[in-house]
């Protein structure tokens, strides 16, 4: 019984509900792309800007050299693992961790034409991935944190070589080398967690997965996004190419940038109003304000009009005090 009602949850009409029917409750406005997408890109003009330079500073952070840290004889015992490709490739990591949320964002513009929601939506995800980028990168190139396999980038011929102060002298391939002092934190699970740990968050708060309801099945859509990115973190180990300190480090500051930067454009995900965008609900308000002051400005305009109507009528009908009671009332 107990699972009959679980996929009866994950049904067709119930995901239709999940988007669509929780927004009618409070009487849902249209904001298309063509209706308020200009207005809304004028607003956030600097913050695209900002973002520009956020790409600009993570291109030359990854350009440049990290520090090559000390790496003695003795350290080689924990840097000898086999030197692997990626499980994970590099190419792959904004696919999912960026283009995939994308997708979502869309399908929800989709359904409920929230142009707010969309544009709020891809600004804060955007943001969450390049200021993760920026500071995983300017903490890798700081650090210059050995990889488990450094021994065999280093020395891929197995012949170790070291100065005489201990100090390791590569002889392997430069760019093997340089990517041999970027261990720490890993760039792929901050990444991961930058990006799919944003989509979670905005999936619990569609969903309304904290309504105190105890559909505990909506918890199952929330944690998917954060099991791939955790799965992508294991492989980095798996690959030899991070410490497990590395995918720690590099998922709680994907996981908290991310937090950050959703708490910018939406409410807590266990708010009532944790399924859209502040920007939204100040639209509706606004709209509502507008439509109540021209309400009472048409009220006021109607009642002379209504009280000269009433006087024809009454003339009209033989009333032959109307002057006398306009007179005494100070009309006349």
């Amino acid at each position: 019984m107990a699972w009959g009602n679980m996929m009866s949850y994950f049904s067709l009409p119930n995901f239709r509900a999940i988007f669509q029917g929780r927004v009618r409750q409070v009487g849902m406005q249209t904001h298309t792309i063509k209706s308020h997408g200009a207005k809304i890109a004028r607003d956030h003009l600097h913050d695209w800007l900002i973002l520009l330079l956020l790409v600009v500073i993570e291109v030359i952070l990854f350009a440049m050299h990290p520090f090559y840290r000390f790496v003695g004889k003795d350290m080689m015992t924990d840097l000898k693992y086999p030197l692997k490709g990626n499980t994970v490739p590099v190419w792959t990591v904004p696919l999912y961790a960026v283009l995939l949320p994308v997708a979502v964002f869309l399908l929800v513009y989709m359904r409920r034409k929230d142009v707010y929601d969309l544009h709020h939506s891809i600004l804060g995800l955007l943001f969450s991935v390049l200021i993760t980028a920026v500071i995983t990168d300017a903490i890798k190139n700081a650090l210059g944190w050995p990889r488990p396999d450094f021994f065999w980038r280093c020395f891929p011929d197995g012949k170790e070589l070291f100065d005489r102060w201990g100090n390791v002298i590569c002889h392997g391939k430069g760019s093997d080398v340089k990517e041999g002092h970027k261990s720490f934190p890993s760039g792929h699970t901050s990444w991961s967690f930058a990006g799919l740990g944003f989509l979670s968050l905005y999936l619990s708060g569609k969903i309304k997965a904290f309504d105190r309801k105890g559909h505990v099945a909506k918890l199952c859509i929330v944690f998917l996004p954060l099991l791939a990115a955790s799965l992508v973190a294991i492989s980095r180990v798996d690959d030899y190419w991070h410490h497990w300190q590395d995918v720690f480090a590099g998922g709680l500051l994907g996981l908290i940038v991310a937090a950050f930067c959703y708490a910018q454009f939406f409410p807590p995900p266990y708010n009532d109003d944790g399924w859209g965008p502040y920007a939204y609900f100040q639209a509706l308000e606004e709209s509502r304000a507008n439509t109540n002051a021209g309400q009472s400005m048409n009220a006021l305009d109607s009642q002379p009009m209504n009280a000269l109507v009433v006087s024809q009528q009454r003339r009209q009908n033989g009333d032959d005090l109307a002057p006398l009671e306009e007179l005494e009332s100070g009309r006349m």
